[in-house]
This record gives C-alpha cells, structure tokens and sequence, in this order.
C-alpha cells in the first residue's frame, strides 16, 4: 500500500527543506539543503533563484520515484518580503533582492511626501516603514531606478507564489504574502492602497487567490493539487488556530521572535507602529496583530561574543540548564545599561569581563532579551482577552529562555509548544480538505507548562 501524501517546501533564508506529511501529519521523509548566496547588480547578497528553482525540481523528481509513497498535493511556506520579478514565461528577470538591501533616502523620501506622509501610509498598512522590508517599496523603487526592467515585468511574485507558479504553471498573489509589511494593502479599505494604483503597480501583481485554493499541476506527476503558498509566520499560526480555541499568542522564535495575537482586532496605533508593531495577514483573510523583534539574530551575534571571550564553543549554550541561583544574583545588579530603543538588548553594551563564568554572562544574555520581549508581546496582548503564550521554535527548546518569560508574566500561562516543523504543518493544513479524508488530528502539538517562580 502506498503511503498518500502532500509534499511541502519550506523556504527558510537559509535552510530550504522539504517534508512529506501522511495523513496524521507526522512526517515521513525530509530532505534539506543550504545554497550560497549569490549578489546582485550592485553587490549586495541576494538568494540563488536558479539553484532554489533546480531544487525544487530535483526534489520533486526524487519524491516522485519514491514508490512507497503517493503524492496528493504540494504546498510552499517561504520568507516574505520577496519579490520574483518574471516575464509572460514565469521566467525570472532580475535577482531575488534581498529585504536586508539599504533604500534610497532620496526615493523614499519621495514616496511618503506623495502618499501622505510616513505616519499615514504605516498606519493604513498596518507596517511600520522598514525600507526594503516593506516589498512594495521594492517595486516602487524598480519603477523609477530601473523602468526598462519594470515595464518588461509581467508579474511581481511573492516568493511563495513562485514556488508554486514552478509547479502549477498558475500566477497568483496571496492575502498572507500581500498583508505582511508590504505597504501594499488599505487595511481600512480592504483592498489595495491609492498608491499602488496610481503607480500602475496594481497591473504588475496576479490576481489574489485565497490560502486554501488549490491547482492543477503542471509538473509532470499523477492528479495531485497545488496550494498557492503561504508567507511563512502566518503559515506557523495554523496549526495554533486550528488546535486551539482559547484566546492566546503565539511568540514564533527563529531569527525573529514574532509576538501574533490573531484575537486582538484593535487597530495599530502610532506609537505601536513606531515600535515595530504590523498586522500579518490570516489565511482566511483577517488581520492579525503582531509584534516583531530581532532577539535571534541578536542572540547569535552575542553567543559566538560570549563563547569567544570564555574560550568555549558558540553551541555551549545548548546543554546549560536554568539557574535560579545564577538568576538570583544577576537580578541584584542595578543600574546596568539600558536597551537600544526597544530594539536591541542592554547586553551588546555589557562588559564580558563583569561574569565570572560562560554560564553567568549567557544567563545575563537571556534575561536582556527576555527584557525586550516581555515589552514587545505586552504591546500585543494590550486590548484582547488572551491568557495563554504559546512560544515555539528555537527559544522554546531553551529553559534558561522559558522560565525567564514565565517569570515575565506571572498573570498567564507559558508553555513551550514543541511541534515538529510548524510553518511546514500549517502550509499542509491549508490545504487539507483537497488531500486528506481523515479528520484533523488532535495531538498536533506538544505542550509544556512553564510555572512563574516568585
């Protein structure tokens, strides 16, 4: 008997996997790969499209002569604010430039005198400004840098959608790639903002398809159906919504800790804007409130500080335990430094020299960044009724982190949600109904309760 089922690419920045689920949801195959950067015209690093394109060629090939298995639907999850600019063919016109490349002041300057101002346009968009972040802003500045290019693109894809135009042979936008500090989408209005018609962009962006539509494939293979993608922290809240009915957030940790309340419907404020707040966009097409924070990044940078000063290895931390001895002590410090306009921890201005040991700068380390996450989740529980944190990805396997965050809201309940590939599970129970007969299961998740320690 062969084994029905769906296929689903997770492209991460830097690792790209992908998982066979069965109908339990448990996966039955992965495969993995890390491709170099490549740069663009002006240097920058960007990704490999090509080598990411043959990649998902290539492991397609390899699944489908899998004989134990029957493949129903192929579905994609990938990093947003990405932009594949192709021709009438699909084929790709420019590299994939990357969210990190610096804007130009001048240009962006330019764009907010004309649709109103910075606070206005952040505001309607539900995203604060973020340059190169926001991907609309990516097309705005093509059109008036590069307008040879811009009047050659057919469409501009989110990354998803490409993914899935390489297997469907189809071209569309989704709701969870155009509502994630785009710039793109009125909020208020429910549709595309003024400007992205008055600059003709709205004829470089496919038609929107909803999360859980599925197409045909082009791909050669036998009758299975392909999802449109999804962006991949709304991808991650699925399995949540669908397991979970009680209000609650979820902190999904990886580079970025990204804080979603999918209950709390209050429009974004200034000041929320001003502090990194967004909405990201639910696969069923409702905003939700979110509060973005760079602690991973952050905390890779300081573990290879810390594991250099000391003499030991960046992994060291993997194994430490949680002190409340250590915590105890650190916690009578007073006035240390203070964080970086709410954006970077007090620890990059900390002083090695002032820890005795590895494991007493680390524990430092995390308190900082629990610092700056307990503010930042704060700003979107502020307004709903929500009791529960759910906190998945890297830091939930981390006591030291887990009993911290416990400890920074003693009013609710912490649980350190281990599921194995949430982004991957979420883009694959969008599209259950064309592919699985089974009822959801209700194990998806694995929880574990973190209590406060007064």
């Amino acid at each position: 008997m062969r084994t029905p089922v769906i296929a689903i690419f997770d492209v991460g920045k830097t690792n790209k996997k992908l998982f066979l689920f069965n109908e339990q949801y448990k996966i039955v195959f992965e495969r993995s790969a890390r491709f170099t950067e490549t740069v663009d015209e002006d240097g920058d690093p960007c990704e490999n499209l090509e080598s990411l394109r043959l990649s998902v060629f290539d492991s397609l090939h390899e699944v489908f002569r899998k004989s134990e298995f029957e493949v129903r639907a192929i579905n994609f999850a990938a990093y947003g604010a990405s932009l594949v600019y192709v021709d009438e063919d699909g084929k790709p016109l420019a590299p994939l430039y990357n969210y990190l490349k610096p804007y130009p002041e001048a240009l962006q300057r330019k764009f907010y005198d004309t649709y109103g101002g910075e606070d206005t346009v952040a505001f309607v968009t539900a995203s604060p400004v973020l340059g190169s972040l926001n991907s609309g802003m990516q097309l705005y500045r093509t059109k008036y840098e590069k307008p040879a290019l811009f009047e050659r693109i057919h469409y501009a894809l989110h990354l998803p959608q490409y993914l899935s135009f390489l297997v469907s042979g189809q071209m569309y936008s989704d709701m969870t790639s155009i509502g994630c500090h785009t710039h793109l989408w009125d909020f208020s209005k429910n549709d595309y903002h003024e400007w992205v018609y008055q600059e003709g962009i709205i004829d470089k962006l496919a038609p929107i398809a909803l999360g859980d539509q599925v197409l045909p494939a082009s791909f050669p293979g036998n009758g299975y159906g392909v999802g449109v993608g999804l962006h991949d922290s709304s991808a991650a809240l699925i399995p949540y919504l669908v397991s979970f009915h009680e209000p609650f957030v979820l902190i999904s940790t990886g580079t970025w800790c990204i804080s979603l309340n999918p209950f709390n419907h209050t429009p974004l404020t200034k000041e929320e804007l001003e502090s990194d707040c967004l909405c990201y966009m639910h696969y069923q097409g409702t905003p939700v409130k979110a509060s973005r924070l760079f602690a991973g990044y952050e905390h890779e940078q300081q573990v290879k500080r810390i594991a250099e000063h000391f003499g030991q290895l960046s992994s060291r931390y993997r194994n430490l335990g949680y002190s409340r001895n250590i915590v105890a002590k650190l916690r009578e410090e007073k006035n240390g430094p203070k964080p970086i306009g709410g954006k970077v921890s007090a620890f990059a201005q900390r002083n090695l020299s002032d820890y005795r040991t590895y494991d007493e700068a680390y524990h430092r380390l995390i308190m900082d960044l629990v610092d700056l996450q307990q503010i930042a989740t704060q700003r979107v529980i502020k307004g709903s009724s929500v009791k529960r944190i759910f906190v998945d990805g890297g830091f939930s396997k981390n006591t030291i982190y887990m009993n911290l965050l416990a400890d920074a809201f003693p009013e609710m309940e912490v649980f350190a949600a281990s599921m194995a590939q949430a982004t991957a599970v979420g883009a694959a129970l969008a599209i259950h109904s064309a592919w699985n007969n089974r009822p959801l299961p209700n194990d998806l998740i694995e929880l574990r309760f973190y209590a406060h320690n007064p």
